[in-house]
């Protein structure tokens, strides 16, 4: 890496990039890739392939320091990070190895559905229930389908598990925290052999910037998931899980 020529300036809208969409992630417990992958694509002209593969990089770090903003807030409930945690890596194992010969290109606009019907329940419910908290049953196969889903599929540990976890009647901010956290393990898990392949040197560039604005932004997120009351954090993720779905559905169908 050349730290002569190093140009913070061309390093900024890679940085407000990540630094949105952690910054989103963070408080409702989703949507860090698609953001990510969207506005890069989208916004900054990157090409899909390389917006996806660096993206993958620095979730690696961003959910690291997601993690452990989260755990000095206590937003992680222990119980349930636990009950997540191994079917959650199981699951991205199984994803991983079964990519190769599923694809996953022809699920995902169905599962994108499911999440589209999702959201406008969380939002339905947000506007016009008053959020009844209780202990989510529905955890280990929750685990593995995220899991699986986020390997193979590139990406819906957030979505489905966030989302499901709090139909279930789960407390919105452990939810958030918990999943944000289980994240990173799926994450390593799931990236490791990219990491081991890709070398140091293309942290260099616009995946620097999405790693210093993801990292930046994380505490802010945890501070947030901590202080939005769960009536308007039900209806801020059903907005943010229906749109970024039905996204997903536009770009896979048209």
């Amino acid at each position: 890496m050349d730290f002569g020529s190093f140009d913070l300036t061309a390093l900024l809208p890679f940085i407000a990039v990540g630094f949105a969409a952690q910054l989103v992630d963070g408080a409702l417990g989703m949507a860090f890739g698609v953001l990510s992958n969207t506005l890069l694509v989208a916004v900054l002209g990157v090409p899909p392939a390389l917006a996806s593969q660096r993206v993958h990089l620095v979730e690696c770090f961003t959910t690291a320091t997601s993690g452990i903003s989260h755990l000095l807030h206590r937003n992680i409930d222990g119980k349930l990070f636990f009950r997540l945690l191994i079917p959650g890596v199981v699951g991205g194992i199984l994803g991983a190895y079964v990519l190769s010969n599923l694809d996953a290109s022809v699920v995902k606009p169905f599962v994108l559905l499911y999440l589209v019907a999702i959201g406008v329940w969380l939002l339905v419910r947000g506007l016009l229930y008053p959020p009844q908290l209780k202990e989510a049953k529905f955890i280990a196969p929750l685990g593995l389908v995220g899991g699986f889903l986020d390997a193979a599929g590139g990406g819906g540990w957030g979505p489905v598990v966030t989302s499901n976890l709090l139909i279930q009647g789960a407390e919105p901010r452990k939810v958030v925290g918990t999943v944000n956290t289980v994240e990173f393990f799926l994450t390593v898990t799931v990236s490791i052999a990219f990491i081991w392949h890709l070398g140091v040197a293309d942290v260099a560039g616009a995946t620097l910037g999405l790693l210093i604005g993801g990292v930046l932004a994380a505490p802010i997120g945890a501070w947030a998931a901590k202080r939005i009351p769960p009536k308007p954090m039900l209806i801020m993720v059903g907005v943010v899980l229906t749109l970024t779905s039905a996204f997903g559905i536009w770009k896979a169908w048209f």
